[in-house]
């Protein structure tokens, strides 16, 4: 049985590097490589493919919803989510939402292909630094429903803004990337930091890297630590 893949991952250099090692094992073929999430539901329709390889993060979209869709219109298809995030509310909606597999980036290889081969066969995957993640945050839950409360009190267009701004973008230049309105985008904008309690930008980043809708870099988190030792 020849797996057919379809991968979906705003890093062109990620994403074709995989494609090419994926490409060399002898029951894997790639149908296409997709940078953005919004093609990604038309395509899978069209490719039919065994299985999807996506990040949880695309700029300006939320994997985790292109994910689900591709799920409601053909349960047929497995979805494995491939990301560096390992935030538990994330790994938690995956599951919710039926998604077939979770790897991290950091994996090897060849943890990748036996996800792939697993879910192929209808089986479940999580890399087992996820899954540990997850038995922990089940039995401890009241460390992780602050964080996952919030996030569920946002929209999709909400968190896709919140994300947005959080990556740089202005508000005319989040609402050039969703094709609406700069008025749209202030309105959602205005909706979330009301919902949150945030007050200016940078508070929006700050969130954003709370629920893991963007990365945080190494550079914030030696800063932070070296802020707090200041203090202290």
């Amino acid at each position: 049985m020849t797996i057919r893949l379809l991968l979906i991952d705003d890093n062109l250099l990620f994403r074709k590097g995989l494609c090419a090692l994926l490409s060399q094992q002898s029951d894997m073929e790639i149908a296409d490589d997709l940078r953005s999430g919004k093609e990604a539901v038309q395509a899978s329709a069209i490719m039919e493919p065994d299985v999807i390889l996506m990040d949880i993060r695309l700029t300006g979209s939320s994997g985790l919803e292109i994910a689900a869709q591709i799920k409601r219109r053909q349960p047929q298809v497995k979805v494995v989510i491939l990301t560096s995030s390992r935030t538990e509310e994330y790994v938690r909606a995956a599951l919710r939402l039926g998604i077939d597999g979770y790897v991290l980036k950091d994996a090897s290889l060849e943890e990748l292909l036996i996800a792939i081969r697993s879910v192929a066969r209808g089986k479940k995957y999580l890399s087992p630094d996820v899954s540990g993640s997850v038995v922990e945050s089940f039995l401890h839950p009241e460390q992780v429903k602050d964080k996952s409360s919030q996030l569920d009190m946002l929209t999709n267009r909400e968190r896709g803004i919140l994300q947005l701004i959080a990556e740089g973008r202005t508000n005319r230049g989040a609402a050039e990337f969703l094709c609406v309105s700069p008025k749209t985008v202030e309105k959602h904008r205005a909706s979330l930091m009301q919902k949150l309690g945030l007050r200016n930008a940078a508070e929006m980043t700050l969130a954003a890297m709370e629920m893991g809708l963007i990365e945080r870099p190494s550079s914030f988190s030696r800063l932070m630590g070296s802020s707090s030792s200041d203090v202290a």
